[in-house]
Formats: structure tokens, sequence, C-alpha cells
């Protein structure tokens, strides 16, 4: 998230006066983004950069503000923003209900400026010490790349979105060839730097900020790739083999090809209902796992 003092802002009314007002009053310190329904503000929630907070009027035609927020906050992709409803309809019941959908706090009109501005600058300050933390669970503690925790997220993510859109959807398992023979032979500490080593340069390939590699485990990486289809998931595996040979650690004498190389299985489909985010990283271990028995240092797809 932005820093409290650069952060979005999202002004969802349908009532135009109401918009005014709350935008003249939080521009000074916020970027504030705007819309008149529930429709257009799930849009806006869900497109990049994603606002940090929504400010959500609850009378509104079509779909009122407990649909958005149920939405909002049923979707993982945006059921991190923080939402304050800000709304007329003062009765405890109602406020209870939008406090038990998700939101973090809830403001009734006709509402003070001052106490808006007050409570946008606590919650942000709440979320961007959330986000810290988050991060901090999120990322592998050694080689400093997204962790199986945010793999296992981020792919589930993209496969949703992926299904929505109809595109293809590809991923990258990746092995580092003898490793217990290196790091046997060389020591833990020295096993530690060729891990970092690899994540360095498999990140260092990436090309599109949509793109992710994590550790998966142990020494075996990821590699998350949106909107690729097969054939451009096996260049990038291949690129990021050969980036890794040109590094030249290495290898423990009398395993492999005398430096560390890296074996990689590569998988890609379109998701739909007929086929599981399963069979997807089943199908690239199982290419993994042939790449290893035809002698490593190669990319199987």
């Amino acid at each position: 998230m932005n820093h409290p003092a650069q952060a979005s802002i999202l002004i969802v009314d349908d009532v135009p006066t109401n918009i005014q007002v709350l935008a003249e009053a939080l521009r000074q310190q916020h970027r504030v983004k705007v819309a008149t329904n529930g429709r257009d503000a799930l849009a806006i929630a869900r497109s990049q950069p994603q606002p940090d907070m929504i400010l959500l009027d609850v009378m509104m035609p079509e779909m009122d503000g407990f649909e958005v927020c149920r939405q909002l906050k049923a979707d993982p992709a945006t059921r991190h923003i923080p939402v304050i409803f800000v709304t007329a309809k003062d009765d405890v019941a109602d406020e209870e209900h939008g406090l038990m959908l998700g939101a973090v706090d809830y403001i009734a009109k006709p509402f003070h400026l001052p106490v808006v501005r007050a409570r946008v600058r606590n919650h942000l300050a709440l979320k961007l010490k959330a986000d810290l933390l988050e991060s901090l669970a999120n990322i592998d503690s050694l080689t400093d790349i997204p962790n199986r925790r945010r793999f296992d997220e981020k792919l589930d993510h993209e496969w949703r979105r992926c299904q929505r859109s109809g595109l293809p959807l590809s991923l990258i398992m990746l092995d580092v060839d003898h490793f217990k023979a290196f790091n046997d032979h060389f020591g833990h500490g020295a096993g530690d730097i060729c891990l970092v080593t690899v994540a360095a340069t498999l990140s260092g390939n990436l090309s599109r900020p949509g793109d992710m590699v994590a550790r998966y485990g142990g020494e075996e990486f990821a590699v998350i790739l949106p909107e690729t289809d097969a054939a451009g998931a096996s260049q990038m595996a291949e690129r990021m083999r050969e980036a890794l040979a040109l590094q030249r650690m290495p290898q423990a004498p009398g395993a492999g090809y005398g430096i560390v190389t890296l074996s990689a299985g590569v998988a890609s489909c379109v998701p739909a209902e007929e086929v599981g985010l399963a069979d997807l990283i089943a199908a690239a271990d199982s290419k993994l796992y042939e790449a290893k028995t035809l002698g490593r240092n190669r990319v199987c797809t």
C-alpha cells in the first residue's frame, strides 16, 4: 500500500454532491477516485493500481453498498481493501450488518469532515502496518523472493482470472540439479549462497510485472506466467536454465556437468471447469521429473 499521505481513496455514492463534498475534503492529502454505482466500484477495485480504501454509500440503485461490500470481501483480489460505510442509514442493525460484512467502520450522515478525515487517516495507518506484516509473511527469508504461501495465493488468483478471460496460464517448476551433492561437498553456507544466486537469476529473467518466481520448497522453485502459452513458457524456462549455467557456479566433483544446473518442467492450459488447478501443478511436476530422468539440465514441456 502507498504511504497514507499518498493513498488512493475510492468514493462510491450515487449522489454527485456527496461525492464532491468528500472528494474536496480528502483530495489535498490523498488521490481520489469516484464511482456512482456498485458495478463501476467493483471494476475500479479490481483494476490496477487498486484503491487503498473505499468510502461506500449503502443506499444505491441496482446494487446497494452492502452487496458491493459482500462481493469485495468474497474476492481474494479485493478482500484486503478496507471499506468504510458513509451512509444515512444510521440504524444499529444496519451498522451491525455492515460491520459483519467486513467493513472496518461505519459513518452516519450527516457526517463531520474532520471526523471523516481522522477515521480515514487512522484506518490507512492500520492498513499500512497490516500490509507490512503480510509482506513479511509472504517472503522467503533466505532468498528474498515470494514463498510457498504467496505462490499458492498468486496461482489461485491467476487461475481464476485466466478462467474468466479464457487466456492461458503457464507454470514452470524448476529444481537445482544434484543440490544434495553440492551441500555435502561445499557446506550448507555455500548451499544458501547457491539458492540465493538461483533466486536472483530466475527473478532477473522475468519480463512482465504479472509474472512471479517463488521458492516452492528446498531447492525447488516455481514460476507463474499468466496469459502465456506453452511455447512462451518453454522459452522462458530455457532462458532461465541458460542464465544459471552462465553463472558457472562449480558443482561437486563427479556430480552433473561440473557447474550448477537446473531442470525444469513446464505445463500450460486455459483454465476451465473440467481442468483443476491441481492438474496444472501435477503436470508441471511430471515434466520436471521427466527432465530429471532424461539426464537433468534440460526443459521438458
